[in-house]
Order: C-alpha cells, then structure tokens, then sequence
C-alpha cells in the first residue's frame, strides 16, 4: 500500500501551520505520480530533500513501534528526509513576493488565507522574479515567517526549485488526531482567471473567432460580386 497508493507522513515542524500542526497525521497519495500526473499549484505535496535542506537536522533514532509502524505504511522511515510544502508555482510559471506586497504568480497576485496569522506573503525573505524550470515546482511553507522553503535555497542546484521526480506525492487529508481530520483542497486563489497565462492568448482568440467569419463573409460577397459581373458580360456579349 505504501509503495503505491497511500502512506501516512507525520508533521515534525510548524513551518504549515495554521493548515497543518505539529503532530498532525497525513495521508499522502502516491497513486497519482505513478500515472504521470505532476503537481499543481494550490497543492500541499510531500518531497524528498533536494539537496541541502536538511543537511543540518539528523533524523531521531527510531523504536520498535515506529518501526513498525514505517513497516505497514502509517509512518515514514525515520531514515528518509522528506519535507512538506505548498506548491505556488510550477514548471514555466513566474513567480515573485516583493516586500509588503502579495505573491504573484504570472502577474497575478495571490490572496492567501492560508497564512499563519500575523505572517506577511515574503516581508522576511521577498523574491523574484524568478521563471521556475519545466519539471520543477517552487514550494513555500503556510507559516512564512517559520519555513525554510523555496526562497531559502535559491543558492543550490535547482534555485530553490524542486524537481517533480522528488514529489513523494500528494497530501490530501489530515487523518490524525480526530478532532482535526479534514481534507486539505486546494485554495480559490490558484484557480483565478489568467494565472495560467491563458487570459493573454484569449483576446487573440476571440480576435481569430470574430475575424474568421468576417473574412469567409466578405469572400463570398467579393465572389457574388464577381459572378454577377460575369454573368452581365456573358448577358451583352450574346
């Protein structure tokens, strides 16, 4: 179950909160990276360490309980280095946070409810512009003021980006303590109009809708013209 589907991943850290909380238990599906699909914007997605970001923690030596619980998939190995992050940005997005203003993805600011109260977007790391590479993703963590994410890291290998191959998957619900389980969707924010660059090309579109009509319109007038006058010279030189 765990290699494919479902695996439970515990929260170490208050680099989520208020979305998630130390202590919490997610269910992280694995399902759909092994059909290809690949993260989305919106989404909170559990990552391999890139490289780097955990240098300096050395995981806790594990019982027999946690060991056994790793076994059967309701807890990750204490041996793996996995971070939990949302994702703002993916492969050919632009994605910047100057300071005291929002994040901005291709232009469109983000309104992010998500942040841990009394967070600013970026005020203690602004960023950007940055082009995230096709195939990478740009993480931040809820509680900005306590997450060593993307913006920390653009000195390693990727920018501060992480690849999609690193995505262990997505983590879609809270399954433990019970007074906290709920699913974890994915925010308004990230399904405004335009923030796919979409909005761009739509008026070129609709330009290309209108003006296809009007060019067969006008063909067939300038033909009927034309075969009207045909038809009179036919008419006077019989």
């Amino acid at each position: 179950m765990k290699t494919f589907f479902v695996q439970a991943f515990s929260i170490p850290s208050d680099s989520m909160q208020d979305t998630l909380q130390r202590g919490d238990r997610v269910l992280v599906d694995k399902l759909t990276p092994w059909f290809g699909a690949t993260p989305k914007r919106g989404e909170v997605v559990v990552f391999h360490d890139p490289g780097g970001w955990l240098e300096d923690q050395k995981p806790a030596e594990p019982n027999v309980v946690q060991k056994f619980l790793s076994f059967i998939g309701l807890m990750p190995s204490a041996e793996e280095k996995d971070l939990i992050k949302r994702v703002i940005a993916t492969g050919g997005d632009t994605v910047e946070c100057k300071k005291g203003g929002p994040v901005k993805v291709n232009g469109h600011a983000l309104n992010e409810p998500y942040i841990f109260p009394g967070d600013s977007a970026c005020d203690d790391m602004p960023f950007g512009p940055i082009k995230v590479p096709k195939g990478r993703i740009w993480v931040m963590g809820d509680h900005r003021q306590n997450s060593l994410d993307s913006r920390y890291h653009q000195e390693l290998p990727g920018g501060g980006t992480v690849s999609d191959d690193e995505v262990v998957g997505r983590a879609f619900t809270i399954a433990w303590p019970l007074n906290r389980i709920d699913w974890l969707g994915i925010p308004g924010t990230f399904d405004q109009k335009g923030l796919s660059g979409m909005a761009s090309s739509a008026p070129v579109a609709a330009g290309l809708a209108g003006a296809v009509p009007m060019v067969l319109w006008r063909r067939r007038r300038l033909t009927r013209a034309s075969d009207a006058i045909g038809r009179g010279d036919l008419g006077r030189e019989g």
